[in-house]
């Protein structure tokens, strides 16, 4: 369904239920589509399962599993005058 905006922030309650059960509802201004209400449930569908940050930093690669060599010579010598 289309809202145009001023009846949309009017009944915005019955644009929040509808969205819940009959899908996305449109919200117009001056004719134009300007944004799209939708269920909670939706977007996280469409935004996948969103994760903490500590979740985040843990799900990265194991890095004990690379092997990474340093070189041992000294660092090279930069004359600055």
């Amino acid at each position: 369904m289309t809202w145009q905006l001023q009846e949309a922030k009017q009944r915005f309650s019955e644009v929040l239920r509808r969205a819940h059960d009959d899908g996305p509802q449109i919200v117009t201004r001056h004719g134009e589509e300007v944004a799209v209400v939708i269920d909670i449930s939706e977007y996280r569908h469409l935004t996948g399962a969103a994760r903490d940050f500590k979740e985040f930093l843990t799900s990265g690669p194991d890095f004990d599993a690379l092997e990474l060599e340093r070189d041992r010579e000294p660092a090279r010598f930069v004359d600055l005058s």
